[in-house]
Parts: structure tokens; sequence; C-alpha cells
């Protein structure tokens, strides 16, 4: 099974990755899905739905998604996450049929539906003759080279665009500088390339190049843009999160420097507590469109 999240971490990084994902290309997304009346859209390792929230603004008109997830406690939580938020904006939800969840925005209906699937097996599983778009966010860095390239090869077949956002890039800063920030950033990188359930070793932040390379000999063109999580002093709950999250996986990996981590984890908990402490994490966003014809 691939590797899982808590539902309280995702609500809490939402918020970061909203501000982090680069418009620009979702513009170019968009120029693209024009000539459907009616986008459908396949979002793998949907989690609590944040992608769909976000993205489905774009979109602009009514359109669909299918969220695919292999957590079946996270999809409960996506619709009713997705209905708060409705509710909040002042658009009537329904479930004609209980078949699917309908959010009735002024520019046309979000039609929702949800699978459940284990995305290490994919595309197996995956409803690609049901979509026109492919995306995930903060999964390819999960995955595993040869995950990719059946994806990619899956895709191309049918000629699916495939939007990657938030892909780590490798490069993390917290600010203050403290004595061990390169031990953590140094046991960090080496679990990011663990095995995370994806069939071999994660990409880690080898994933944005690794995209590119692998869809372009696909035939596909690849946009490329940063979308840095940028933490500020004020954001107390996500900096500590950030600090021991590192710590965490740094321990698993560092064994020889178990006490010098753990005193960096305390110092920095202690910052992000009083707030003083920043973190900046780097990702990259891409998007892949199929050739033309």
């Amino acid at each position: 099974m691939a590797e899982e999240f808590s539902g309280d971490w995702l609500d809490l990084r939402e918020p970061f990755d909203a501000d982090a994902r680069d418009t620009d290309l979702v513009e170019i997304l968009m120029q693209h899905l024009d000539e459907k009346a009616r986008p459908r859209l396949l979002d793998l390792g949907a989690g609590t739905g944040s992608l769909t929230r976000w993205l489905g603004h774009f979109v602009a008109r009514p359109h669909s998604w299918i969220l695919a997830d292999a957590d079946a406690e996270l999809m409960s939580r996506a619709f009713d996450t997705l209905m708060d938020a409705a509710e909040e904006m002042g658009w009537k939800a329904t479930w004609p049929q209980k078949k699917a969840l309908l959010l009735h925005s002024p520019e046309g209906a979000w039609r929702i539906e949800g699978i459940l699937t284990n995305l290490a097996d994919a595309p197996e599983g995956l409803p690609l003759d049901r979509v026109d778009v492919v995306t995930c966010s903060a999964l390819c860095d999960l995955v595993s080279e040869a995950w990719l390239v059946r994806m990619a090869a899956a895709l191309a077949r049918r000629r699916l665009p495939f939007y990657a956002a938030l892909n780590v890039s490798g490069r993390e800063r917290f600010s203050p500088p403290l004595a061990g920030d390169a031990l953590v950033a140094r046991g960090f990188l080496r679990d990011q390339r663990r095995d995370k359930g994806f069939g071999g070793i994660a990409l880690g932040p080898d994933a944005p190049a690794v995209i590119a390379r692998v869809f372009a000999a696909q035939g596909y063109e690849v946009r490329r843009a940063p979308s840095p999580w940028i933490v500020p002093r004020q954001a107390r709950d996500m900096a500590h999160e950030l600090a021991l999250g590192h710590a965490e996986a740094a321990l698993r990996h560092e064994k020889r420097s178990t006490a010098q981590i753990r005193d960096w984890a305390d110092i920095r908990a202690a910052q992000a507590d009083d707030g003083r402490l920043a973190v900046r994490i780097e990702h990259q966003d891409l998007l892949c469109l199929p050739p033309a014809g």
C-alpha cells in the first residue's frame, strides 16, 4: 500500500498549497480544455479534496471530478469538506441518486464522485477513458520512475494532459539558521528517496526532472514553474509541524546523530511556538500537454 497521510496534516497544509501553486500553468491548462463543454478531471491521491477545491474555480463552467484515493476515511472527509466549502460560498449541494455530489456554483455545477483504489497499481483501476485531464498534487515525489513511465504511456495512448503540482525539488530553508540544519536536511533527503509503496525508490527531489523527461519521451510538451511553500513566522502550527516532520524523517536514517537531531527538533519547535521560525520549501509544478493531432 502506498504511503498515507493524516487528514489533519492535509488540512493544515491546504492554504500553503493553494498559495504556492503556479496559476500561469493552470491558465494554460484551462486554454487546452477550452474545447470541452464540460471538462472531466481525474485527481490522483485526492486526499481531502484540496486540489479540487482550488482548481475547480479556474474551470469556470460545469465540470466533473473523479477523486481517486486508497483511504476511505480521507475520501469521506473530502466530500464533507467540499460540502462545507460550498455552504460557505452560498452554493447548494445535492446528491442525486446518491451517485455523485453536485455543487451548484453560479457558473455551473461541479459533479464529484470518488473511487477507492490503490494508486500503486496505476494505471490499473483508473477510469482514464472517462476523463479529459489527469491531475495530482504532492504525489509524484512519492512515486517510482517505473510507476511514472507506466502512467505516461497510459496517458499518451489517450492523449490526456497531466498536471502535477507541488513536487519537491530538494531545497528547504529554516530561518534563523541553526547548527544541525545540514544534518537534518541530509537525513530528510535520504528519507525522501526511500520506497514509498509505489514499486521502487521514490523520486523525491528528482521528480520534476524525471516527470519532464518521461513525458517528453512520449512526445509531450512540458512546462515547469516554481511553487515554493512560504511559511512565515506567524504560521506557528505549520512551522512546528514542518520542523518535527523533518526531524522525524532524519531520525530514520541518521542513527548515530539521534541526540543532535532531537536537540534540533526541540529548539525548532520552541522557535515555532514563539513565532520565531520561518520556513521555505521549494517545489515545482509541471504541466504536460500531449502532442496535437
